[in-house]
């Protein structure tokens, strides 16, 4: 998957506030870089940054300005609750969740954005920092892959610690109690945060195999037994279908009401192919996923 993403960048959507120099659009103006506008010559502007021909023309002294560049801290925050370990055989999406968030941090690592990752599961949160170092990438993979799923975690906290002048990627199947996430990243949207959502679908939800299934919700939200069990049986299929398609739609909806980035990914998709979508703006084709 890393050796299909070479090559690939992440540019911010829009442009970042303040930030030591980096590979995206900063909302400072300053002299180096790509020309955008010009500026009247004031006292203490850098004469290097003089525009000496337009001088030579029209007598007046002005400088040229540029958009700055800036870095972006990246955080990746996984869903680790136990629905996250459906289907138990097979591609759960915990585990394409986990591939989906090391792509993710390869691709920002490559722009030498500091990239982090938070993990939330039964035992508690596994953090690790945005750095830019090398090695930085392998520790994230590291430490998701020593994450079980399980519980279920309540995400709007540990949302709420994370800072506003930052990219926040939640990675979840948004099964969960999903409201109080969105409440709390529509509000750092506002205070400038990027933050983009990817849905993850198992391909089992999306067409279930034929036959009658005893299934349950794994973890109340906030709660620590499990939930009622019923029968899904194959009458009850095309009721089921309706509601899950209702629930997706809804989903992307209010993400993208917030402002948010929004993507469906399915996990019968190959990851690389996932993390172009999500970092370049692309649109899935409908059997894998939508945005």
């Amino acid at each position: 998957m890393l050796d299909a993403l070479r090559g690939v960048r992440w540019p911010a959507r829009r442009a970042v506030g303040a930030a030591p120099p980096g590979a995206h659009r900063s909302s400072q103006k300053g002299t180096a870089g790509e020309f955008t506008e010009y500026r009247l010559y004031r006292q203490g502007d850098d004469p290097r940054a003089l525009d000496w021909r337009l001088l030579a023309r029209s007598d007046r002294a002005f400088v040229r300005l540029s958009d700055d560049r800036a870095l972006l801290p990246i955080w990746i925050v996984v869903d680790g609750s136990a629905r996250m370990q459906f289907p138990e055989a097979g591609q759960s999406k915990f585990g394409y969740a986990r591939k989906v968030a090391v792509g993710l941090a390869a691709v920002a690592h490559a722009s030498r954005d500091p990239v982090g990752a938070m993990v939330a599961h039964a035992r508690g949160v596994q953090r690790v920092p945005p750095r830019t170092r090398r090695g930085t990438v392998q520790e994230i993979a590291r430490v998701l892959d020593g994450v079980e799923a399980g519980g279920a975690a309540d995400l709007s906290p540990l949302l709420s610690e994370l800072p506003t002048q930052a990219r926040i990627v939640l990675i979840t199947d948004c099964l969960g109690e999903i409201n109080g996430a969105l409440r709390v990243l529509a509000a750092h949207r506002a205070a400038g945060a990027l933050i983009e959502c990817v849905h993850v679908v198992a391909a089992e939800e999306l067409a279930p195999p034929p036959g009658t299934f005893l299934v349950h919700e794994p973890y109340a939200a906030g709660a620590a037994a499990p939930h009622e069990r019923r029968v899904l049986s194959e009458e009850g299929m095309a009721d089921y279908r309706e509601r899950f398609d209702a629930f997706r739609k809804e989903m992307a909806s209010r993400w993208r009401a917030t402002g948010a980035g929004y993507t469906e990914v399915r996990t019968d998709l190959p990851a690389a192919r996932a993390v172009r979508a999500i970092v370049m703006g692309l649109a899935l084709p409908a059997e894998g996923g939508a945005r």
